[in-house]
């Protein structure tokens, strides 16, 4: 028999694209300036911005322009899911609201729990407005594991770091732990964030 290697256990990272829906950027300002319950929770949480997460976070029912953004969204999401392979239920959105995030702001690493993917749409991100970081699942376990090379092929890191663009939409399932670095631009990254769980 050959010697040969396979791995297992793959954890997916999608990566799409969604052209922004006109207006877009200026309606997330816009919530972002209205919202005192999500500018107070943000204050409160230390988030270095805005988020609607635990004020505003049915916007497809309140918004035609975000109900528009979901749809093109769904369907990229249940590409993923077949990939990912899926069985049982029927996707539905969970949940689905806005960030903004000011120049050194980070959001520390965390899962989405009662849901199984989660995902970011970059109204926009200039450039070094903070990458996304997303943490192997494995490594609570890795004991003695050895330091990897700087030039490490994505699949054997131990962090993956991706940098966001304007329109660039990232899917996960999410168990998966993950951060957002600083915002090291002047200008504020602008995102749309969301959750979808089995029915």
């Amino acid at each position: 028999m050959p010697k040969s290697s396979e791995p297992l256990f793959v954890t997916r990272l999608y990566k799409g694209r969604i052209t922004p829906p006109r207006d877009l950027e200026k309606t997330c300002l816009g919530l972002a300036a209205e919202d005192k319950a999500g500018q107070r929770w943000s204050r409160e949480h230390g988030y270095g911005g805005y988020t609607s997460y635990a004020s505003l976070n049915d916007l497809t029912r309140r918004a035609s322009i975000f109900a528009d953004l979901e749809s093109a969204i769904a369907k990229q999401v249940g590409g993923f899911a077949r990939e990912l392979q899926f069985e049982g239920g029927r996707l539905k959105l969970d949940s689905l609201w806005v960030n903004v995030m000011n120049k050194g702001a980070v959001h520390t690493p965390h899962i989405h729990p009662h849901s199984v993917i989660s995902g970011t749409y970059y109204v926009t991100a200039p450039p070094g407005s903070g990458v996304i970081r997303f943490e192997d699942p494995r490594l609570p376990m890795m004991m003695a594991a050895p330091l990897r090379k700087a030039n490490a092929r994505p699949e054997n890191r131990t962090f993956v770091d991706v940098t966001p663009k304007t329109g660039m939409l990232l899917l996960w399932e999410s168990w998966l732990r993950h951060g957002v670095e600083p915002n090291g631009a002047r200008g504020q990254r602008v995102s749309v964030s969301f959750n979808y769980r089995l029915d």
